[in-house]
């Protein structure tokens, strides 16, 4: 059977995924779904960068504004509901455009992988919990690296519901969690997929993520936290993770001053960029652009990209 498209569209924050892939989309007939693990969320737009409708020009977006910040989301819950969602852009006969930074999400989407995903064994995470509440997220992490390394590296010392459910994952089945993804990612895609990354001159691109982080605090990020905090949003919940967000809400705890709180913004979101692009390195089948070659021009790189579009060539 013929394998239905899907065309990918990702790269570092801040290199310009998002007026690219409204141009595409507009130009190949496509709707858009999210793979952002912010903007997915309900009163959270400028720490997240969100889409504005007027950017949207007309084109459908999907996995954006759907969650309330109160609610978790992650790699299980993005497949399930991008899954759904693609079903419908294939019953109106368009194509689904998967743009977004987190090359977690886009991978499980584009391998269906199976993450074995069950209930657990609920005792032994809440010792988890407790090992991280007594002696900090760094004693959870040494664990996980002295079982499975390679996960250790990926995930960052202070993201403890990853680290749990990785030493958990081990805990379970004596295999380690770095293993059983590798595994998943060797199978063949169920799409005809085109994996495009945009990519720029490093120092370019910090450049732009500075000039970005400083016109979200223009465009009023701080009080944004505070309304977030109002709704009773805590540095406890998913949501209030994101680059952004756990800054000013430490700055509006006094934990350092608003130019600090910047400061450290700035440097966490290049260093994400940073990870952003080694994540893709390692992904197969993927088609780098440079934007440079195209000259920072969203209307040729749209013009390439329709080129080699096969399921897209074979209808003209």
């Amino acid at each position: 059977m013929k394998k239905p498209p899907l065309i990918i569209l990702t790269g570092p924050t801040a290199v310009g995924k998002t007026r690219t892939s409204i141009g595409l989309a507009k130009a190949a007939g496509g709707e858009i779904i999210s793979a952002d693990s912010m903007q997915v969320y309900r009163h959270m737009d400028i720490g997240s960068a969100k889409v504005t409708e007027s950017e949207m020009d007309g084109v459908p977006h999907h996995l954006i504004d759907v969650l309330e910040p109160t609610e978790e989301f992650n790699v299980v819950t993005f497949q399930h509901m991008a899954k759904e969602a693609m079903a419908g852009i294939y019953e109106r006969g368009h194509i689904p455009i998967v743009a977004g930074g987190t090359g977690f999400y886009i991978q499980a989407l584009l391998y269906d992988i199976d993450f074995a995903a069950d209930d657990g064994d609920a005792a032994f995470r809440k010792e988890l919990e407790q090992l991280a509440a007594e002696k900090g997220p760094g004693y959870l992490h040494e664990m996980l690296d002295r079982i499975d390394p390679e996960s250790a590296q990926a995930i960052h010392a202070n993201n403890i519901k990853r680290t749990i459910r990785a030493i958990e994952f081990y805990h379970q089945t004596g295999k380690t969690i770095s293993g059983h993804n590798a595994e998943q990612r060797v199978r063949e895609s169920p799409y005809d997929f085109y994996y495009y990354v945009l990519n720029m001159d490093r120092a370019a691109l910090y450049e732009r993520i500075d000039r970005r982080v400083d016109l979200m605090i223009q465009q009023g990020l701080v009080d944004e936290v505070k309304r977030l905090a109002a709704m009773g949003c805590s540095r406890d919940m998913v949501s209030m993770q994101g680059l952004g967000y756990k800054e000013i809400l430490a700055y509006l705890e006094g934990a350092y001053p608003l130019d600090e709180a910047v400061r450290i913004i700035k440097r966490d979101t290049r260093r994400f960029a940073k990870r952003q692009i080694t994540w893709f390195k390692r992904e197969r089948d993927v088609r780098w652009l440079d934007i440079r070659e195209f000259e920072h021009d969203p209307g040729q790189i749209i013009q390439y990209i329709l080129s080699e579009l096969d399921f897209i060539n074979g209808m003209q």
